[in-house]
């Protein structure tokens, strides 16, 4: 079964009036779940970091469960993302530790929803004050899920809310959280993603035989790319072969972004940003940015299949 870890931010959550709420029912609704409550294990700010980078690898689903502390993390959650995704483990030559899990946050947001946006007192979004935790994501190659996030999460007796309202609102919180982490484990777009990570892992390598590929591909695969418009196997082998004529095995393909939205009938549009650094025959290396947009389909057997396959180099 996929495990799921939360991580708990909040630096006393014995305190809170949400954030416990939210733990306390994470636990008790979700199976091979594990919480790992900073404030207690680091009252002090020592981050084990083996211990911590342990609990990673063994995970699926990442979440990062706080309150929103002047449009970032509480301090001790920032002190442990500093010191645990440390180089070679999150990022570096060899950091591909954490690669392909998801990274979900989940924020209880003391302002009120109409104070987020242009026209209000904080003047941004939600979604905009978290790129740096996206980019972070995106770093450590993880997948990137949409944040889920309530407002008017702060009771304060006699000034502001009421306990009953916001612990309503915290267990409403928990089942967006609970939709949003089965989502990313077990639908149609989580699937796509470990296809498309599995792809460009065999990409990398240009093997001689490209059967791994040929299975992938419809047999009326439509393929828009630099070196010209190819159609069916047979263009993909004519195409794949230009590339190997071109390219040393041992590509890297990183993927930057990846979108995914639904077409109807099983089929998803997916729109990908990569950083391709290879290698050409004569030995002089090249590295740029490609987008590259496919169409898929989802069969009921869970297979999937790539109907169109468009590459543009930026």
């Amino acid at each position: 079964m996929s495990k799921v870890l939360v991580i708990s931010g909040h630096p006393n959550l014995d305190k809170s009036y949400t954030n416990k709420v939210i733990i306390d029912e994470l636990m008790r609704e979700i199976d091979q779940v594990e919480v790992r409550r900073l404030d207690l294990l680091y009252p002090d700010y020592g981050i084990d970091i083996e211990a911590e980078q342990q609990a990673l690898l063994a995970a699926d689903a990442i979440v990062l469960q706080f309150p929103y502390y002047w449009y970032s993390v509480p301090a001790l959650l920032k002190k442990w993302i500093d010191d645990v995704f440390a180089f070679n483990f999150a990022f570096g030559p060899e950091g591909d530790k954490l690669k392909g899990k998801h990274f979900i946050l989940s924020i209880t947001v003391g302002g009120p929803e109409e104070s987020y946006g242009p026209l209000g007192y904080n003047h941004f979004t939600i979604e905009q004050t978290l790129i740096p935790l996206q980019q972070t994501a995106y770093l450590a190659q993880m997948v990137y899920q949409k944040p889920v996030y309530t407002h008017s999460m702060v009771y304060i007796p006699g000034v502001y809310n009421k306990q009953e309202d916001v612990e309503e609102k915290a267990r409403h919180h928990v089942k967006r959280l609970e939709a949003c982490i089965e989502k990313a484990l077990h639908s149609a777009e989580s699937a796509i993603h470990q296809f498309v990570k599995k792809w460009f892992e065999q990409f990398d390598l240009l093997p001689e035989d490209n059967s791994f590929f040929l299975k992938l591909v419809a047999d009326d695969v439509v393929l828009k790319m630099a070196e010209g418009d190819f159609h069916g196997h047979q263009g993909f082998n004519d195409w794949y072969q230009l590339l190997r004529d071109q390219f040393r095995p041992g590509c890297s393909h990183e993927v930057q972004q990846l979108e995914i939205s639904s077409k109807g009938n099983n089929r998803y549009a997916v729109d990908l940003r990569l950083k391709l650094s290879a290698q050409n025959r004569d030995n002089s290396a090249v590295e740029f940015l490609v987008n590259e947009d496919w169409c898929l389909e989802v069969l009921t057997n869970g297979q999937i299949k790539i109907h169109e396959y468009m590459v543009t180099v930026i």
